[in-house]
């Protein structure tokens, strides 16, 4: 298994990563950001430290690695199927819960080979990103003057879920 220390090093990076792809996506006005990207960025390295070779664990298997493969290919369908895309409003909705819906089933996927690790350090940055992102979000993207605005968005950026327009 990995040690703590490499396994934040991993999961961290890959958040942070994912998130500043977001930013750059949310100031050119597409329909994906800091807490969606970020959440991405996670998920996949928290399946990829999962087959990270080691002193004390036998790498996955490939019948394993096969069953990991059908999970996420089938989550992302019911993944896509939670995005709306309004044509009367011309936005697009729910791209982060989709990614949270990919993000639980890799947690589901550690949890199921018991990782511990892995799994509290993947937990605590998910709600790091649901919890702060949407607000470092809004900051960053007033103080570098990006397209989107909140204002005339049905996302609520502060509390990380995406609501339907009244």
């Amino acid at each position: 298994m990995l040690d703590w220390s490499e396994i934040i090093l991993r999961l961290g990076a890959a958040t942070a990563a994912g998130g500043l792809i977001g930013l750059n996506r949310d100031l050119q006005g597409k329909p994906i950001g800091v807490r969606t990207l970020g959440l991405v960025g996670l998920a996949t390295a928290t399946i990829v430290a999962l087959a990270a070779p080691s002193a004390d664990a036998a790498p996955v298997s490939d019948a394993t690695s096969r069953i990991i493969q059908g999970i996420l290919t089938g989550i992302g369908f019911l993944g896509a199927g939670v995005i709306v895309h309004r044509d009367k409003l011309s936005q697009v909705h729910g791209l982060t819960s989709a990614a949270c819906t990919w993000l639980t089933a890799c947690v589901g996927i550690v949890c199921g080979t018991g990782y511990w690790r892995i799994v509290i350090l993947a937990l605590a940055l998910t709600f790091i990103v649901l919890l702060i992102g949407g607000a470092v979000e809004r900051r960053l993207h007033r103080a570098l003057g990006g397209r989107k605005t909140f204002e005339n968005s049905s996302e609520d950026p502060a509390s990380g879920t995406d609501t339907p327009p009244t």
